[in-house]
Formats: C-alpha cells, structure tokens, sequence
C-alpha cells in the first residue's frame, strides 16, 4: 500500500529526521551543544510555533509535528536507550563502590533540597502536601541531559550520576507517596509502597541472577550467526524485556535499562552492543528534546516572564547550594563541587511526572501544574548553558587555590615550557627526563593537573587563552616552547602572540594536518608537525611491506611523499628554509 504524504506519521517523521540532519552538524560546526538546537527545533514546530499557524497556511502542516503525544512513547525510549548505554559503561563492582555516595550524598541531596523548596513555597502559600509534591519534583535533575554532557568516569560525572541514580530509584516511591497523601486516598497507599520495594528487590535479584546465565548463551548465539541485525534485536530486546519487568514490579522502566547494561557490561559483547545501539540512542534522545521544545510557549512565557525567571532561578539557586555543600562534606573539590551544583540545578523530565501525578491527586491545582511545567521547560533548555557556566566558575576557583604556584616561572629561566599535557605532552616530558633536559608543563584542565601531580610531573594550573598568564610564563627567559594543545585556533593565535614577544624563542608546535601546518609557519612557529602527515606514511609502509612490496622501493617512496608534501607545506607557509624536522628525520633514519 502505498505511503501517503498526508499521513500524520510519516509526516511527524521526516520533521524529526530532518531536524537531526540539519541540527546536529550545524550546532556541531559551532562547537555548540545539540540539545539546545532540538529544543528550539521543537519548540519552531511545535503547537506553540509554526503549528499554529497551519490553519492559515496548511502547508505549513508538512513542516510542524501534528500530534506532540504521537512521538512521545519514543521520547521515552530514548531515555530508556540512555540509561542502558550509562550501565554498559559501568560495572556492579564500581557501583558498589559507589554505594556511599549514591545512597548517602544522593539521599541527602534529594531529601535536602525538596524540604528548602518546599518550606519556601508554603511560606509563600501552598499547603503543606502540595508544597511537599513541588519540592519532590523540582529536586530532581536531568539523567537524559546532565550525564551526556559529563559523562559517568569524570570527578563532576560521578558525582552527579550518584545523585540522579538515586533519583531515578526514588521516583517510584516518590509518585505512590504522594498517591498516599491525596485527600481521598487511605492508608492502603503506604502499603503500596512498601509492596513496591519489596516486589522491585525481588525482580532486581532474579534479573541479576538469570541476566548471568542467560546473557552470555544469548549473544553468544547471535555472535554465532553473524547478523548484525540478529545481533540488534537481541540488545533491544534485552533492553526492553528488563524495562517491563521492572515496571510490572512497580519501579522506572530506567532501572531495568540500567540493569541490563550493567548486565551485559560483566559479558564480552558489551563494546559490540555500545556500537550497535548508539545511533538508536542518540536519535530517540534527540525526539526526547523536541518534545521539551514543544511544551515551551513563548506567549506564555512574556506573559509571566518576571516570575518564571523568580521561579528558575530560585529552583537553580537552591539544588546547587545543597549539591555543593554535600560533595563538599564527601571531600570533594571546591571547583568540583560547584560545577555539580550547576549541572544538577535545573529540573528533570521526570519532574514533568511528578507534577501530573500531584496535580492528579489534587494536591496541586491544574495552573500550579501548568506554572512549574514551564519552569520545568525552561530548566532543562538552559541546562547545557548552566554546564557551560560551571565548568568556568570550576576553573576560577580551582585558578584561585593551584595558581599561587606559578609565580616561580618569572624566576626560574632556562626550561622548556610544554603547554598542554595531554598525551602528546606526556610523552614529550617523559623524553625530556630521560635525556635530563628541565622542563615545566601548563595544563587547563584541573584534573589532568591534579594526576600528573601525583605522578610526579611538574604541571601548574593555567589557561593559556588568557593573556596575563602568558605573561607570567617569562617564555623569553625560556630554552624553548612546545604547544601541544588540540585546538587548532588557539594554538595559532598563542604562537603569533608569543613569537612577537620572543623573536628569538625556538617555538615547536603540534599540527592537525598540512594546513594547521602552514598557518602555524605563518605565525612564527619554528616547527610545526602535522601528526596526520606521519601517521598516513607509516601506515602506508606498514601495509606495503605487509603486501609483499620490497622494504628499499617502499623507504624510498615514503621519502619522495615526505620531500614532496614539506614542500608543499614550505610553498604555502612562504618558508625561506626547509623545514629542519625532515633532514633530523633522515639521519635518524640513516643512523
């Protein structure tokens, strides 16, 4: 049967497939993040924005989502999808591991912050329930946004994946409790709640005990067949079975997700799963964010906007204060701790729930309900900008507590300066030790600072793109400077900059390809290795000699690609010389 254009799926469709192929390589492009694109998507072709204008221009219709509830269930999927790929990354070991901090700063965070919000609200007049069911709500934070954005091994990742797994355990209880405090519910609902927790315990268990035996053998079958289609529906399948027993149990769909990709995490055939089931993710996380967009209305919004901004802000204010005081008390790093108070501030998409679930059992009116939906909305679009906002405060404050250190590069002359230590500056540092040469390393990130301190290397804490530390470096009292950094743009500027203020500085820099290269020449470096160009000529050789192809003809060929590509770099760049890295190259390969 033939596929209408009219038809409202297909039309949805190819809004949401086309809105991913334009957002994500244009945010992509200006180094912004995705998730506020497909929020503004949703919120241009949602009812609130080009969709109420069909009935004045109806072809407007295959632009705009008809139907906001029709993609929902794939929204939820998408979230379920995440909190899958966030178990495969993990194992029982570490979260065990993890056991304190997830059931005693988590725990804290949600019981601490959902009695300030709440107490602030009765005092403004809310009753007591409704002010408990608002302060439940708004003190849960975004596992769909907050764990893309750091992931789950960084200091700011642990801690906030701690926080919202338990989160995530707690909001079942959370939404029959308040259930149990409607005016016509009986005490029968704080039954409900302990039959939740022992059912869901149990489902836990049997899950974990027949993922053991049944895993293996069932991928291991799949593997069997080769089939890669065979392969995916097995890893969805997995994904979605646990969903639904942990749901009949009583608990989120998520914590089966999580279950079983902590399952699958123990098997072999984890990396191939992560692989298969990563673009499924990302895609349905990306409807996910449409339908946040959606919900926004921005006549509502100017309308109300001087108390939803009270409302943001006060919400925000209050999660990352708690968040930071707690990580503080667990031994955490100042900068640490505020960048997780930040990143936790804003509401959660399950918040969403939890106001319907409140405003079913009447504890909340409909327009309560309405108001803190829109707060919600407007939380989790500006969650990536709190992040943003965060990792700056970090580095102030982590600048505030490394940097008194950094005076001792004005008096001490006659080192190598490495700026940046990421691999590429290890292993520079490494062969500088070993041939005895004094050197000192400046790293931007305050935890590559803090483990190459432990290892020993002597690295201060810095950011380079602000020119009064560049000052402070006294590069011309220095043997020589290496720029290590990945950042194309940066690293042409600084050299620029520093070859102004050090003529003489010999001023070694790392290359992405030729063209970095070139600009690099132009800017004064002294030599600019372009990492891409050495990698290919190895690789060539290595598969020519494994071919069968002569080791002289090949040397002698990757010589002739050498000379020709230095000279190419030597004509762009306008170089009166030849680069001095190829001629060290060929005796080192004489010798």
């Amino acid at each position: 049967m033939a596929l209408r254009l009219d038809n409202q799926g297909f039309s949805d469709a190819l809004v949401i497939l086309g809105s991913a192929g334009i957002v994500i390589p244009a945010f992509a492009r200006f180094r912004v993040s995705p998730v506020i694109g497909f929020i503004l998507v949703g919120l241009l072709v949602g009812p609130a924005g080009l969709g109420s204008l069909v009935p004045h221009a109806p072809w407007l219709y295959y632009l705009t989502i008809s139907n906001p509830e029709s993609i929902e269930p794939f929204a939820e999927f998408g979230i379920i999808l995440l909190l899958f790929s966030i178990g495969l990354e993990l194992s029982f070991r570490r979260l065990w591991a993890m056991r304190r901090l997830v059931f005693g700063t988590g725990a804290a965070e949600l019981l601490g912050s959902a009695v300030l919000i709440g107490t602030a609200l009765h005092l403004m007049g809310q009753g007591w329930a409704g002010a408990i069911g608002l302060g439940l709500a708004l003190t849960l934070s975004s596992t769909a946004l907050v764990l893309p954005l750091v992931g789950t091994t960084s200091p700011v990742g642990r801690g906030a994946f701690a926080m919202l797994l338990f989160e995530d355990l707690a909001l079942v209880p959370i939404i029959f409790a308040l259930g149990a405090m409607a005016p016509t519910a009986s005490d029968e609902g704080w039954v409900g709640i302990a039959g939740v927790a022992l059912r869901g315990g149990l489902t836990v268990v049997a899950m974990y005990l027949g993922g053991k035996f049944v895993l293996p053998r069932l991928f291991a079958q799949a593997a069997r067949t080769k089939s890669p289609e065979l392969f995916l529906a097995a890893s969805l399948l997995v994904v979605i079975v646990a969903s639904v027993a942990t749901t009949a149990a009583g608990l989120s769909p998520i914590v089966g997700a999580l279950l079983a990709g902590l399952l699958i995490a123990e098997t072999e055939y984890h990396s191939e799963v992560e692989v298969m089931t990563a673009p499924f993710k990302g895609l349905a996380l990306g409807v996910f964010l449409i339908t946040v967009g959606m919900s926004l209305d921005l006549r509502l919004i100017a309308k109300n906007w001087d108390m939803l901004l009270l409302a943001v802000v006060g919400v925000v204010a209050v999660k990352a204060i708690v968040t930071y005081l707690l990580l503080r008390v667990a031994h955490a790093r100042r900068g640490v701790a505020a960048e997780t108070g930040l990143l936790m501030g804003s509401p959660s998409e399950t918040t969403l729930i939890v106001l319907g679930t409140a405003a079913q059992a009447q504890l909340i009116l409909p327009s309560t309900a309405a108001f803190w939906q829109t707060v919600t909305a407007i939380g989790l679009t500006i969650t990536p900008l709190l992040a943003k906002a965060g990792r700056v405060i970090s580095r102030r404050i982590e600048a505030r507590s490394t940097e008194p250190a950094t005076p001792e590069l004005e008096d001490d002359a006659g080192r190598t300066v490495i700026i940046g230590f990421g691999r590429v500056g290890k292993m520079i540092a490494d062969m500088l030790t070993v041939h005895g040469q004094p050197y000192v390393a400046v790293e931007a990130d305050i935890d590559s600072v803090s483990d190459a301190r432990r290892a020993g290397y002597p690295v201060l804490f810095g950011d380079v793109a602000r020119a009064e530390l560049v000052d402070r470096l006294n590069l011309p009292a220095a043997r020589a400077l290496i720029l290590t950094m990945d950042d194309p743009v940066l690293t042409v500027r600084l050299a620029r900059r520093i070859r102004e203020a050090a003529p003489d500085l010999p001023i070694i820099a790392r290359a992405r390809d030729m063209a970095h290269a070139t600009e690099l020449y132009r800017a004064g470096v002294s030599e600019a290795v372009p990492e891409t160009l050495e990698s290919s000529l190895q690789l060539s050789e290595a598969v020519l000699v494994d071919l069968g192809v002569a080791m002289g003809p090949v040397i002698a060929s990757i010589h002739e690609k050498r000379d020709e590509l230095r000279q190419v770099i030597r004509r762009e760049a306008q170089l009166q010389r030849e680069p001095r890295i190829r001629r060290l190259r060929r005796l080192g390969e004489q010798g």
